[in-house]
């Protein structure tokens, strides 16, 4: 059996953390202004090109291995061969990836998405 809690309040105090709950006008205003467009290129001047690398780097790496065979099949030492690399190597970009964004945003994005948090509920 289900039961109905009633609505947290609009605007006001929330009970549980005590912080202040914005309004949709508010959330407008801030999507609309310099900082958060600021904050919002920042991300994108790093998400997009680098999503763009690694899918053109994994479309490399499945058309070598459809139509290049014989490059693919390469022997760099001993049983490993340029399939074998390269596929690592996927891997290994997609961890490097994580790691420079993990920094990029802890330097560069959460500071700025913070101020704007914490100016919005009122703690700033």
């Amino acid at each position: 059996m289900a039961t109905e809690a009633p609505p947290p309040p609009r605007n006001g105090t929330d009970v549980d953390t005590g912080s202040v709950r914005p309004t949709t006008e508010e959330f407008v205003t801030v999507q609309e202004s310099a900082e958060f467009t600021e904050l919002r290129r920042t991300y994108r001047s790093f998400a997009f090109p680098l999503t763009i690398a690694f899918i053109a780097w994994y479309l490399l790496y499945v058309l070598l291995s459809n139509y290049a065979g014989g490059f693919m099949g390469t022997r760099v030492f001993g049983n490993v061969n340029v399939a074998l690399v390269l596929g690592l190597g996927q891997f290994l970009t997609t961890f490097l990836i994580a790691w420079l964004y993990s920094r990029h945003a802890a330097n560069r994005l959460d500071p700025r998405a913070d101020a704007i948090r914490n100016r919005m509920e009122g703690d700033a």
